[in-house]
């Protein structure tokens, strides 16, 4: 199907919807602002991306003095996976958007560089990288020259890192993975990695994890701590190993039309507001994973922290991943963000030598 048979499609059964929230608003008395935008998330209100859709909404609708307004919709209201908000944010009929890296990759593959295992080894080193203008910029620019009107505005973090979570064994080596079925997501590197270690990787959709868990369909999964207290996986899940294998970076994106229609001063409002929101959603998850791990471990559940020597050993495990992201979608991404890394690396032992 061509792109603007599936476009006509996507938003012919979009407006309906749209329309159909749009009524249910109708009672609220209209504000006289100058443009007004369309926010979607897909998580609900307790997650860190409400947290700074909450925040962007009360910024840039303060500082421009009411001439923007901003609508927040949790929980796929106006559209129900990352497909279709993609395909309506590019129709104009939703203006911001939010996806990992996985919910980018029928886009945009290349993208799952960002997921190359162990990529970041620590939490100031992926914030810098990725809010460094040597990824940031290419990332932006790539997206526009491909879609025309997907504008990256900044990129923040949705969990946490990813880690092995497991029902019924410890995991504290890549030996431990093996035989064992690991839910992922529906992204090919993901799966290249449980099958590096050894497991049987298992894509199910995010719905039906629970279950998958319950009823033994799966042994494990590769989540954040947060989420699994969320969704009440702690229930079946009774092992963390924190091997931190994956930075669970998500990136955010305006149609590029509805930015550029406002003067320049309102845009810089916007896009001083997306940085205040980045902040707010790299910041939340580490907050909250502190009550996350203590709930955890009240109900029974064990953390295990891998050795320096353990650690090692699931980045030699990885190592397979990164050859065959290579392979199949090239180095140019890989190289961009290892790049963007290093330089991190540089400017914070830099850091480090300025206060001995």
């Amino acid at each position: 199907m061509k792109n603007t048979d599936l476009l006509k499609k996507t938003t012919a059964a979009f407006v309906p919807t749209l329309m159909a929230a749009s009524l249910s608003l109708a009672a609220i008395p209209a504000l006289a602002a100058d443009y007004e935008f369309n926010i979607v998330h897909l998580s609900n209100t307790s997650d860190e991306d409400y947290d700074g859709a909450v925040v962007l909404k009360d910024y840039v609708e303060a500082q421009s003095n009411g001439r923007i307004q901003v609508n927040i919709y949790s929980g796929g209201q106006l559209c129900g996976n990352p497909t279709e908000c993609i395909e309506a944010l590019q129709a104009n009929l939703i203006q911001v958007f939010n996806t990992t890296t996985g919910g980018l990759s029928n886009v945009f593959p290349e993208i799952q560089a960002l997921d190359i295992p162990y990529i970041f080894p620590t939490d100031r080193v992926a914030e810098c990288a990725l809010n460094n203008e040597m990824l940031v910029g290419p990332i932006r620019k790539e997206l526009l020259d491909r879609t025309g009107t997907m504008r990256l505005m900044t990129i923040g973090n949705t969990g946490g890192w990813r880690n092995f979570a497991t029902t019924n064994k410890q995991i504290k080596t890549p030996a431990d993975v093996k035989g064992l079925k690991i839910r992922t997501i529906n992204s090919p590197i993901q799966m290249q990695l449980v099958k590096a270690m050894g497991g049987s990787p298992t894509a199910v959709p995010w719905p039906e994890v629970y279950t998958s868990l319950a009823t033994g369909l799966v042994e494990g999964t590769k989540n954040g701590i947060t989420d699994i207290m969320g969704m009440k996986f702690n229930e079946h899940i009774k092992y963390m190993t924190l091997d931190g294998h994956g930075y669970m970076a998500s990136m955010w994106w305006m149609n590029n039309d509805s930015l550029k229609d406002m003067p320049e001063d309102l845009q810089h409002i916007m896009m001083d507001g997306f940085d205040a929101l980045r902040e707010v959603t790299t910041v939340m998850p580490k907050r909250r994973q502190i009550e996350a791990y203590n709930e955890f471990k009240a109900s029974g559940g064990t953390v295990y922290a891998p050795t320096a020597e353990e650690k090692a050993q699931f980045q030699e495990a990885a190592k397979p991943v990164r050859a065959w992201f290579v392979n199949e979608y090239g180095a140019k991404w890989v190289e961009t963000t290892e790049n963007a890394v290093k330089s991190c690396e540089a400017s914070i032992d830099e850091a480090y030598m300025a206060q001995n």
